[in-house]
C-alpha cells in the first residue's frame, strides 16, 4: 500500500508537513464513500503514529497536530485507540526499547484526546500501568475475570417456578383470571412485562407458561393469539417453534401420547402464521420414512390376508390357526404408535385449516392419513360444514327436517359453499382425499349424493347460456370422478348399507347407462385394487359368496337370498361376478340363483345386468364347444339367466339391446341367444319347431288365444315385463335397428361368419338368428301401437332397396304394420258413416284396404325383375304377403277347446272343498272373464276373416295375368311366394298350404292347382337339400298340410266333386287365357286324380330315398325331419311304406356310431313310421287298378277326360309325350320342336277331317308330338345301351315271367312291388327262358334295331334307377324345366317323371297344341281317325328312324316303313269286325268291378301298373291292331319294364308300342293271334290269379 505520509513531509514537519498532513486528513474525512475513508484515515494515523515511534517525529508535534485533525469525525478518538492498539502490541514485541518509550509518550501525550474508558478497553493490561491509567495490572486482570462470571454464568432470569414463586405465580394469575370483562391481551402484555422485569422472569419460560394456558383455555382463541403474536415481537422468530417442538419432543418416548391440546395449540399457531409448517414439521415423529415403510407393509399384509382367505383350509385346526391370527392382526390395529403428524392433522382439519392439511397430507402416500378413523371423520366434519348451505337450499329431500350443522367459528376456515361452482373447488377436493374413507360416515356420502342428484337435475335441465354449459360439463365430469374414486369405494367398505345403496341409485339413473357400466367397470377391475382396505373386503367377499353359493338350492331360497342380498348391498361386482361365474359352469343354479336375487336393490339390480354384458363379452371365452358345431354351454347358460332375471326384476335393458346390437354390426350373431331368451322370458313369445297342431292351430287366433293355448308354458304377467322391454326398445330407437340387422345377419351368418364355421354350426346360427327375426318380429307386431310401428318402419321399398333386408323379413316386419293401418282406416270410416249392414262394413273395409295397400302395390314393383309382373300382379303379391293365417281362417276347434279347458277349470274349482271361498270366488271370476274374452274375440276374428274373403274374391280377377304361360305363372308363384314364405315360420307353412287353397277354392282365372300341387310334390330334393334344419321342420309342416288338403279329395269322391270337381284349377285342359270356360271333359275326375296322388306318393319315396342314400348330413337330417312332420299323411301306401321303412333302418345301422344325432333321428321316425304301418293300404286300395280284361274295349272312348272321344291312343301317347320330354336334353328339343313341326303340317294336310267326337281338336298333331318324343328319348337310350345292357339282362329275363304267365292286373301289381323292392323280385330259369324267346322273336323282325333300343332303354333305366346320382336328377330336373319353357307344346306336368294321369298331360298337350292347329280342324268320326292313325304312325316312325338309326339309309327307311303300313292296313281293316265281337263276348263275362267306366279303368289301370301304355296300347294301338296283338305287345312291354321306376318303363314302353306300331305287323300277327288263344283258355281263371298274386306280394 502506497504510504499517505511522505517522508518529505516528515522532513519538512514545521515548514509544510504539518498543513500538508492536516489537508490530507480533512480531505480524507470529507469522502463521500465512508468505508475507503475510514480505512484511509487509519493509515494516515498510524504511519504518524509509527513516524513517532521510529523517532522521526517528535511525540508533542504529534499530539498538536492530532488535536488539530480530532474534529475532523466523531469516531476519530476510537480510530486513534485502534492504531495505539496495534502498535502497543506491534511495540511490545520489538526488542528496541527506545521505540517502546516513544509509543508510551505518544499515548501519554494523546491521554486528553481519548478517553481513558475508551484505552482501557482495547490497550494491554502492562501497557496500562505503564501509562498509569490503572495501579496494577495484575489485579485489573482479576478484577474483570469477576466481571465476566458475574456477566455471563451467574443467573439474574428465573425459569423455574420453585426459583421464583411469587413471580411466576402471579403471571399465572393474570394469565388464568376470568377474561369476559374489559381485559384486552395488551394490557396483559403490559402486566407480563412487569412481571419479567420485576421479578426477573425468564421471557422464554414465561412464553412456555403463555402456550400452556393457551392449551388449558382452548376456547379464548381470541385472547391468547393476539397476546402470543404481540409476546412474539419480544423474541426471535425460531423461538415460538424451538418451544412447540421441545413440547413435541416430550411426548415422544414409546409409551408417550401427545396430548390433542397441544396439537390444537400447534394448528392454531398454524392457522394464524405464527410459525411456518416446515419448521414445525421436523419436529415431529415418525419420519416420512417410516410412514411409506408402514404403508407398504399394509399392502403385502393386505395380499397375504387375501392369500390365506383363498387358500383352501382342509383341518378344524388350520382354521382356529387362523382366527388366532386375525385376533393378532386385531390387536396390532388397535394400539398403533403414536402418529404426531397425524395427530397435528387431524387438529388443523377441527379447526378447518384446511391448507395445511393439505400440505401435510401431500407428504403421506394416498389415503394413508385418512385410513385413519379421526382424521377421517374431522375432514368429514369439515365436508360437512362447507356443504351445509348448498345442501340445505337444494339438496334436502321433501319434508326431510335435517339437523343444521353450524359454522367453524373462526374465520379462516374454508369459505361455505353457495353454489355447485364453489361447490366444485372446495368440496370436491376434499372429498378425493378422503376417497374411500367417506364410508365411516353415512350420513355425508348421502348429503354428497344428494348434492349430485340436484346438480343431475339442473344438468339436464335445457335454457341455460353456453358458458354455463361448459361450467356444467366440467362439473358433470368432476361429480363422476367423484363418483369414481369416492361414493363407490365407500359403499365398498360400508357395512352392507341398503339405504344408502338407494340413495346412490337415485343419482345413478339420471346418468346415461354408458356413464353408469364405464363406474361400474371402474369399480370393479380397478377400484379394489387400490387400496390395502379394499383388497381385503374383495376378498372377503369373495370368500362369503363361496360360502353362501355352495349352499343354495331351492329349499333354502329365501335365507340364502337375504344373505346374498346382505352382501350385494356393499360389493355387488364383486359377488355377481362370482354367481355368474357359477351359472356359467352350473346351469342348474339358475333358477335358484334368479328366485334368491329378490332381496337386491336397485343400483345392484343395474351392476347385475353390467356384470352380465361384461361377462358375456369376456373375450378370453369360446362362444363354441370344440366340436366346432354348437354354441358354448356357459353361453346358453348365460342366455338363459338373462332372460329369467330381466323378466322377474325390473333391471333396465337398453346396455344389454345396444350390446347385441353392436355384436350383430360386427358380425357376429352368437349373442342373439341372448335376445331370443330375454324376448321369450319377458313377452312370453316363444319360438320352438316342436309346436304341435294344436299349438299351431291356436297361434292363428287373436292374441288372447295364442296366450292360453299357444305356448308350452302358460304365459302369465307378461303385460309389465313386455311393457318394460318395448319401453327400453323406443327409448333407445333400438326396435328397427335391430330387426335389420338380424336380417341382414341371416345372409351374413352364411357369407361372413361362415366360411371357417362347421356347417352344422352355420345352420344352427341361422336359425337362431331366423327364430330371433320372427320372436321379435311378433314381439313389436303386438306390443308397439299403430303409430309407433307405422312411424319406425320404413315402406318396403325402402326396407329392401336401401336397407337390403331380404324380402320375406321386409314383409315380415310390414304385415303388422298395414293390419294396423287397414284397421285403424277401417274405424275411421265406420265412425264417418253409421250404416250397420254387413255389406256396408264390408265396403267400407275393401275401400280402408285398398286406400293402405295402393301405395304397397307401387311399391313392390321395384323389388323384381318388370317380367316377373306378366305372370302375377303387384296386388296378388302384395296380398299374399300382407296377410296371414288369422285373416284366412278362424281356428274354431282351438276356440272350444280352450272354452272348455277353463269350464273344466271352474268345474275343478267347485268341486275343491280346501280353497278358501274368497279365493274361489277371484278364480271363477277369472276363468268367466277368460272366456268372455276368448269368445268375443272368435266372434270378432269371424267378421274379420268374412270380411277379408270378401275382398279376396273382389281382387282375384286381377291375381294372376298368365301373359306368358301357366306353367310359368305357377313357377313364378312358387318362387316368389310360397317357398320363401313357407319356410318362414311355421304359421307361414300353414298359411301357404292354406293360401294355395284358398285360391282354388276362390276359383282364380289362370290358376291351375293340379300344376300347383304336382310341382309342390314332384322334386323335393333340391328343396330340402336347401334347408337349415328349423327350415326343413317348417318345410315339412308346409308339406303336411298340403297333403293333408290333397288326401282329403282323395279319400271321397263326394268332397272331390264339391271341392274340386268344378273348379278351374283342375283343367287339364290349358287353353289360351280366353277359353277358361267350362267344358265338363276338360276337368281331371276323380279316379284319375287318385292316380295323380299316388304319383306324388311315389315321388315323394323316390325323393326321401335318394336323399337318404346319398351319404350327406344335411340331406339326410334335413329329409328325416320332413318325414316326421308329413307322417300323418304319408306313406299311405304299403309298398312306398316299406321301401322308406328299409332305407330308414340302414341309415340307423350306419350312423349309430358316426353321427349319433342322425342316428337319433333315424330311430325315432322308425319307430313312428313302424306305428303307422296298421294304416297303410295296398296299392289297388290307394287307387284303382284295372283288370286285364279291360283290353277289349271300344277303340274310341266317348266323354273321357283326357282323349275325350278320341282313339284312346292318343290319351296313352300324351301321357308317353310327356314322359319322353322330361329326358331330352336342351339341343334336342329344338330338333324335335322343329321335326314336330314339319310332322304337323304333313298330316294336317294329309288329313283335313281329324278330330274327336266330342270336338277336341288336334289329336293328331299330339300323337306326332308324342312319338316325336318317343323317338328322342330312344336315341338318347341308344347310347346308354352300349354300357348298360350287360348289367341289365337278369332283370329283363326276371320280367319276361311276369309279361307271359300272369293275367294283367295280376301283373300289374308285381310291376308296382318290384318296381319298389327290387332286391325281393325272384329272378326264376322260366323267366329268363321267356326273355330269350322274346329276344329271338323281336331279332327276326324288320325293327330288330328299335326293339334293342327300346329293351336297352328299360335295361339302361332300371339301371339307373338302382343307382341314383344327383347328376342325373339334376340333369332330369333341368330337362324338364327346359321343357316347361319349351314353347307352348309342352305338356302341363313337363316336370313329371312317373305315370301322370293322361286327362292331365293329354289335355295339356292339346290345348298347346290347339294354339298351332286348331284352324285346320274339322269335324269327323272316328273311323277317319283310326285311318289317320296309321299315316301319323307311318310318318312318326320315319322321324323316329332318321333320328335314332342313322346306320340305315333314309330312303330304305321309308321303304320298309310303307311295306309295313300297307300291310297293316289290310289287316286292321280284316279283323275290325272280328275285334268287336271278341270284346261283346269279354263283357259279359267279367264281373261288376270290372264293368266301370272305360276311360277310368284305363286310367286307374295307367296309375297303378306304373306302365302307362300297356293297358292304354291295347285300345289305342290302331284300329287295324288286333286285341291278341295289343296283348302280346303288353305283355312284351311288362316284361322288360317290371321292377323298374315307373318313369322309365313308361318311357320305354311308349317307344317300343310306338315303333312296333308302325313296323312290326307281321309279328304283331303272330302275337296276337297266340295271345288271344291264351286269353280265351284263361278267361274265368284271371280274377283268382290276380288276388293269389298280389296276396304273395304283399
Amino acid at each position: 500500500m502506497a504510504a499517505l505520509l511522505p517522508a518529505e513531509w516528515i522532513k519538512n514537519w514545521e515548514k509544510g508537513g504539518k498543513n500538508e498532513f492536516v489537508q490530507l486528513c480533512r480531505a480524507l474525512s470529507e469522502n463521500k464513500n465512508h468505508d475507503v475513508g475510514f480505512r484511509d484515515i487509519q493509515q494516515a494515523l498510524y504511519e504518524l503514529a509509527y513516524h513517532v515511534v521510529r523517532g522521526n517525529l517528535k511525540h508533542d508535534q504529534a499530539s498538536n497536530v492530532l488535536g488539530d485533525v480530532i474534529e475532523f469525525r466523531e469516531d476519530m478518538p476510537s480510530i486513534l485507540a485502534d492504531v495505539f492498539c496495534i502498535l502497543d502490541i506491534e511495540t511490545s514485541c520489538l526488542e528496541e526499547k527506545n521505540k517502546r518509550d516513544h509509543f508510551t509518550q505518544l499515548v501519554l501525550a494523546c491521554l486528553y484526546l481519548v478517553s481513558d474508558t475508551v484505552l482501557k478497553e482495547r490497550l494491554d493490561p502492562e501497557t496500562l500501568e505503564s501509562l498509569g491509567l490503572i495501579k496494577q495490572s495484575q489485579q485489573f486482570n482479576q478484577k474483570s475475570v469477576k466481571i465476566k462470571t458475574k456477566l455471563f454464568y451467574k443467573q439474574q432470569k428465573f425459569n423455574l417456578l420453585r426459583e421464583e414463586n411469587e413471580g411466576y405465580a402471579k403471571l399465572i394469575a393474570e394469565l388464568g383470571q376470568d377474561l369476559s370483562g374489559n381485559i384486552t391481551s395488551d394490557l396483559i402484555l403490559e402486566n407480563i412485562k412487569s412481571l419479567i422485569g420485576c421479578f426477573n422472569l425468564d421471557p422464554n419460560r414465561v412464553l412456555d407458561i403463555i402456550l400452556e394456558v393457551y392449551e388449558c383455555r382452548p376456547e379464548y382463541d381470541d385472547f391468547f393469539v393476539p397476546l402470543i403474536e404481540s409476546y412474539m415481537y419480544m423474541c426471535e422468530p425460531q423461538t415460538l417453534c424451538h418451544i412447540l417442538g421441545f413440547k413435541f419432543k416430550f411426548y415422544q418416548d414409546p409409551s408417550g401420547e401427545t396430548p390433542s391440546s397441544l396439537y390444537r395449540v400447534a394448528a392454531v399457531l398454524l392457522q394464524h402464521n405464527l410459525i411456518d409448517l416446515e419448521d414445525l414439521y421436523v419436529h415431529l415423529l415418525p419420519g416420512d420414512n417410516a410412514i411409506i415403510e408402514e404403508h407398504k407393509r399394509e399392502i403385502v399384509e393386505a395380499k397375504q390376508i387375501v392369500r390365506k382367505l383363498t387358500m383352501v383350509v382342509l383341518s378344524s385346526e388350520k382354521t382356529e390357526e387362523k382366527e388366532k391370527e386375525k385376533e393378532k392382526e386385531e390387536e396390532k390395529t388397535e394400539k398403533p404408535p403414536d402418529n404426531q403428524k397425524l395427530g397435528l392433522l387431524e387438529a388443523l382439519l377441527k379447526i378447518g385449516d384446511w391448507h395445511h392439511a393439505q400440505s401435510i397430507m401431500d407428504q403421506m402416500p394416498p389415503f394413508y392419513s385418512t385410513s385413519h378413523k379421526p382424521i377421517a371423520i374431522a375432514l368429514c366434519q369439515l365436508v360437512h360444514v362447507t356443504i351445509e348451505p348448498l345442501y340445505r337450499r337444494v339438496g334436502v329431500p321433501k319434508g326431510a327436517k335435517g339437523s343444521p350443522v353450524s359454522s367453524l367459528p373462526n374465520k379462516r376456515a374454508p369459505k361455505q359453499a353457495e353454489s355447485f361452482e364453489e361447490l366444485r373447488k372446495e368440496v370436491f377436493n376434499m372429498l378425493c382425499y378422503l376417497g374411500p374413507h367417506l364410508s365411516h360416515d353415512p350420513i355425508l356420502f348421502a348429503k354428497v349424493v344428494r348434492l349430485g342428484k340436484a346438480f343431475m337435475k339442473e344438468f339436464q335441465s335445457d335454457g341455460s347460456k353456453q358458458e354455463d354449459k361448459e361450467k356444467m360439463e366440467t362439473l358433470f365430469s368432476c361429480l363422476l370422478s367423484i363418483t369414481d374414486q369416492v361414493l363407490l369405494p365407500s359403499l365398498s367398505l360400508m357395512d352392507c348399507n341398503a339405504c344408502m345403496s338407494e340413495e346412490l341409485w337415485g343419482m345413478f339413473k339420471t346418468f346415461p347407462y354408458q356413464y353408469r357400466y364405464r363406474l361400474y367397470g371402474q369399480w370393479k377391475n380397478e377400484t379394489y385394487n387400490s387400496h390395502p382396505l379394499l383388497v381385503k373386503v374383495k376378498a372377503q367377499t369373495i370368500d362369503r359368496a363361496k360360502y353362501i353359493m355352495k349352499r343354495l338350492t331351492k329349499e333354502n331360497v329365501k335365507p340364502s337370498g337375504r344373505q346374498i342380498g346382505k352382501l350385494s348391498h356393499s360389493n355387488p361386482t364383486i359377488l355377481f361376478d362370482y354367481i355368474l361365474s357359477q351359472i356359467q359352469k352350473y346351469d342348474n343354479l339358475i333358477t335358484p340363483v334368479v328366485d334368491s336375487l329378490k332381496y337386491l336393490t336397485s343400483l345392484n339390480y343395474d351392476v347385475l345386468a353390467y356384470c352380465i354384458i361384461e361377462a358375456l363379452a369376456n373375450p378370453e371365452k369360446e362362444r363354441m364347444k370344440h366340436d366346432d358345431t354348437t354354441i358354448s354351454s356357459w353361453l346358453q347358460s348365460l342366455a338363459s339367466f338373462c332372460g329369467a332375471i330381466f323378466r322377474k326384476y325390473p333391471i333396465e335393458l337398453a346396455g344389454l339391446l345396444q350390446y347385441v346390437a353392436n355384436q350383430l354390426k360386427a358380425g357376429k350373431s352368437f349373442d342373439l341367444l341372448i335376445l331370443k331368451e330375454v324376448v321369450q322370458k319377458m313377452a312370453g313369445i316363444e319360438i320352438t319347431e316342436e309346436m304341435t297342431m294344436e299349438q299351431l292351430e291356436a297361434m292363428t287366433g287373436g292374441e288372447q288365444l295364442k296366450a292360453e293355448g299357444g305356448y308350452f308354458g302358460q304365459i302369465r304377467n307378461t303385460k309389465k315385463s313386455s311393457q318394460r322391454l318395448k319401453d327400453a326398445l323406443l327409448d333407445h330407437d333400438l326396435a328397427l335397428p335391430l330387426c335389420l340387422l338380424m336380417a341382414q345377419q341371416r345372409n351374413g351368418v352364411v357369407f361372413q361368419e361362415g366360411g371357417e364355421k362347421h356347417l352344422k354350426l352355420v345352420g344352427k346360427l341361422y336359425d337362431q338368428c331366423h327364430d330371433t327375426l320372427v320372436q321379435f318380429g311378433g314381439f313389436l307386431a303386438s306390443n308397439l301401437s299403430t303409430e309407433d310401428y307405422i312411424k319406425r318402419v320404413p315402406s318396403i321399398d325402402v326396407l329392401c332397396n336401401e336397407f337390403h333386408t331380404p324380402h320375406d323379413a321386409a314383409f315380415f316386419l310390414s304385415r303388422p304394420m298395414y293390419a294396423h293401418h287397414i284397421s285403424s282406416k277401417y274405424d275411421e270410416l265406420k265412425k264417418a258413416e253409421k250404416g250397420n249392414k254387413q255389406q256396408h262394413k264390408v265396403h267400407k273395409y275393401i275401400t280402408s284396404c285398398e286406400l293402405v295397400m295402393a301405395p304397397v302395390h307401387e311399391a313392390v314393383i321395384s323389388l323384381h325383375l318388370p317380367k316377373v309382373w306378366d305372370d302375377i300382379s303387384p296386388q296378388f303379391y302384395a296380398t299374399f304377403w300382407s296377410l296371414t293365417m288369422y285373416d284366412l281362417a278362424v281356428p274354431h276347434s282351438s276356440y272350444d277347446r280352450e272354452v272348455n279347458k277353463l269350464k273344466v277349470q271352474m268345474k275343478a274349482i267347485d268341486d275343491n272343498q280346501e280353497m278358501p271361498p274368497n279365493k274361489k270366488k277371484k278364480e271363477k271370476e277369472r276363468c268367466t272373464a277368460l272366456q268372455d274374452k276368448l269368445l268375443e274375440e272368435e266372434k270378432k276374428q269371424l267378421e274379420h276373416v268374412q270380411r277379408v274373403l270378401q275382398r279376396l274374391k273382389l281382387e282375384k280377377d286381377n291375381w294372376l295375368l298368365a301373359k306368358s304361360t301357366k306353367n310359368e305363372t305357377i313357377t313364378k308363384f312358387l318362387q316368389l311366394c310360397i317357398f320363401p314364405r313357407c319356410i318362414f315360420s311355421a304359421i307361414d307353412a300353414v298359411y301357404c298350404a292354406h293360401f294355395v287353397e284358398l285360391v282354388h277354392q276362390q276359383k282364380t282365372p289362370n290358376f291351375s292347382t293340379l300344376l300347383c300341387y304336382d310341382r309342390v310334390f314332384s322334386d323335393i330334393i333340391y328343396t330340402v337339400a336347401s334347408c337349415t334344419e328349423n327350415e326343413a321342420s317348417r318345410y315339412g309342416r308346409f308339406l303336411c298340410c298340403m297333403l293333408e288338403t290333397v288326401t282329403r279329395w282323395h279319400s271321397d269322391r263326394v268332397i272331390y266333386e264339391k271341392e274340386c270337381g268344378n273348379y278351374p284349377g283342375f283343367l287339364t285342359i290349358l287353353r289360351a287365357t280366353g277359353f277358361d270356360g267350362g267344358n265338363k271333359a276338360d276337368q281331371l275326375d276323380y279316379e284319375n286324380f287318385r292316380h295323380v296322388v299316388h304319383k306324388w306318393h311315389y315321388k315323394l319315396t323316390k325323393a326321401s330315398v335318394h336323399c337318404l342314400e346319398t351319404g350327406e348330413y344335411t340331406h339326410i337330417r334335413n329329409i328325416l325331419i320332413v318325414l316326421t312332420k308329413i307322417l300323418p299323411w304319408y306313406p299311405k301306401v304299403l309298398n312306398l311304406g316299406q321301401a322308406l321303412e328299409r332305407r330308414v333302418h340302414k341309415i340307423c345301422q350306419e350312423e349309430k356310431e358316426k353321427r349319433p344325432d342322425l342316428y337319433a333321428l333315424a330311430m325315432g321316425y322308425s319307430g313312428q313310421l313302424k306305428s303307422r304301418k296298421p294304416f297303410m293300404i295296398p296299392e289297388n286300395e290307394f287307387h284303382h287298378k284295372d283288370p286285364p280284361a279291360r283290353n277289349a274295349v271300344p277303340a274310341t272312348v266317348q266323354n273321357g277326360p283326357g282323349g275325350a272321344g278320341m282313339p284312346t291312343s292318343l290319351a296313352i301317347n300324351t301321357v308317353r309325350l310327356e314322359e319322353g320330354t322330361t329326358e331330352e336334353t336342351a339341343d334336342k328339343l329344338k330338333e324335335k320342336s322343329q321335326g314336330v313341326v314339319k310332322v304337323i303340317n304333313k298330316t294336317v294336310n294329309a288329313t283335313p277331317k281329324v278330330t274327336t267326337s266330342n270336338g277336341n281338336s288336334a289329336s293328331n298333331s299330339k300323337i306326332i308330338k308324342e312319338k316325336d318324343d318317343k323317338e328322342k328319348s330312344g336315341k338318347e337310350k341308344d347310347k346308354e345301351k352300349k354300357d348298360k345292357t350287360p348289367a341289365a339282362t337278369p332283370e329283363m329275363k326276371a320280367l319276361g315271367k311276369d309279361g307271359k304267365d300272369k293275367p294283367k292286373e295280376e301283373r300289374a301289381n308285381k310291376d308296382e312291388k318290384a318296381r319298389e323292392i327290387k332286391e325281393k323280385t325272384p329272378k326264376s330259369d322260366k323267366e329268363k327262358e321267356k326273355v330269350k324267346k322274346e329276344e329271338k322273336a323281336s331279332k327276326e323282325e324288320k325293327s330288330k334295331m328299335v326293339v334293342t333300343i327300346i329293351e336297352s332303354k328299360s335295361t339302361a333305366e332300371k339301371e339307373r334307377e338302382k343307382e341314383p346320382s344327383r347328376e342325373r336328377d339334376l340333369a332330369k330336373e333341368m330337362k324338364s324345366k327346359e321343357n316347361a319353357k319349351g314353347g307352348e307344346k309342352v305338356p302341363v306336368a313337363g316336370s313329371l317323371k312317373s305315370p301322370v294321369p293322361r286327362s292331365e298331360t293329354s289335355e295339356s298337350e292339346r290345348e298347346q297344341k290347339r294354339r298351332k292347329v286348331d284352324t285346320h280342324s274339322s269335324p269327323s268320326h272316328s273311323s277317319t281317325v283310326k285311318d289317320n292313325l296309321n299315316e301319323l304312325k307311318d310318318s312318326s316312325a320315319k322321324h323316329y328312324i332318321n333320328h335314332t338309326t342313322p346306320t340305315l339309309s333314309k330312303s330304305k327307311e321309308r321303304e320298309v316303313e310303307k311295306k309295313d303300313l300297307d300291310k297293316s292296313r289290310e289287316r286292321s281293316r280284316e279283323r275290325e269286325k272280328k275285334d268287336e265281337k271278341d270284346r261283346k263276348d269279354r263283357k259279359r263275362d267279367h264281373s261288376n268291378s270290372d264293368r266301370e267306366v272305360p276311360q277310368d279303368s284305363t286310367k286307374r289301370r295307367k296309375e297303378e301298373n306304373g306302365t302307362t301304355g300297356s293297358s292304354k296300347h291295347s285300345k289305342s294301338e290302331s284300329p287295324s291292331d288286333s286285341p291278341r296283338l295289343n296283348e302280346k305287345e303288353k305283355e312284351k312291354n311288362k316284361s322288360k319294364s317290371s321292377g323298374k321306376d315307373k318313369g322309365d318303363s313308361i318311357k320305354a314302353e311308349k317307344m317300343e308300342k310306338s315303333s312296333s306300331g308302325s313296323k312290326k305287323e307281321s309279328r304283331h300277327d303272330k302275337e296276337k293271334t297266340e295271345k288271344k288263344e291264351k286269353r280265351d283258355s284263361t278267361g274265368g281263371k284271371e280274377e283268382k290269379k290276380h288276388h293269389k298274386s298280389s296276396d304273395k306280394h304283399r
